[in-house]
């Protein structure tokens, strides 16, 4: 199985931090913020990995390579104008071949157990939901037993980590579209599941979410021969 990285956003709500650095390459503890996805996936298993880039692309080709540092492949999906998550999406397929695919976004440092996605997913896409932050207490779609569900209360969020079935994607037309005009079709029609996960979560949009993440007393460094990746 492959994965993919979403890193093609400009990180606006982050302000000055973002002037001169890709959201991706800013740091909570001695790392990158895009490490933890990279190395959890390596340590899922996962060791081909495709990472979409448009704002400061060349930074974060520059800063990442080919992933020798990390012991996976990296390939790159360039995007001169950005084209969103769906769009990100579609353009990386033939990058990411004929078989489910995990996805998860730069910005989300997690400690959900990846390893669970490489079972290929009996809907089109499995979606990990969490609780609501305080940004988003309207949630967006909840659990009916496995079933995402639009009318299932509590509403949770979304979590920016899936495995999804290429086939999800078969009638979209290139160009630029939010992953959820795809998902919330989908999911009136019953074709996607979802699981309410409850570890660690940061989604790292604002420069407080990013004091959050440093701050947080759970996050641990990576392992050893991570440590000197982004330095």
């Amino acid at each position: 199985m492959r994965a993919m990285i979403l890193a093609a956003g400009r990180g606006e709500r982050m302000g000055a931090l973002t002037k001169d650095v890709p959201k991706p390459l800013l740091r909570v503890g001695p790392h990158h913020i895009i490490d933890y996805a990279i190395y959890h996936l390596k340590q899922a298993g996962i060791h081909e990995i495709v990472i979409n880039v448009s704002y400061q692309a060349e930074k974060i080709k520059a800063a990442l390579g080919e992933g020798e540092r990390y012991g996976v492949a990296i390939a790159y999906s360039e995007e001169p104008v950005r084209l969103e998550t769906g769009g990100g999406i579609l353009q990386a397929l033939p990058l990411l071949g004929n078989q489910p695919f995990i996805v998860m976004s730069s910005d989300v440092i997690s400690d959900y157990p990846l390893q669970r996605l490489l079972a290929l997913p009996e809907s089109l896409g499995h979606l990990i939901m969490v609780d609501n932050p305080a940004y988003h207490p309207q949630g967006d779609f909840g659990l009916c037993g496995k079933q995402l569900d639009l009318k299932a209360v509590p509403s949770l969020t979304y979590g920016n980590i899936a495995v999804f079935r290429p086939e999800l994607f078969a009638n979209c037309h290139a160009g630029h579209f939010r992953l959820s005009e795809l998902l919330l079709p989908a999911i009136k029609k019953g074709l996607l599941t979802g699981e309410h996960f409850q570890g660690i979560w940061h989604n790292i949009g604002t420069p407080q979410d990013l004091q959050r993440a440093r701050e947080d007393s759970n996050l641990r460094p990576l392992a050893s021969e991570t440590n000197t990746l982004s330095s």
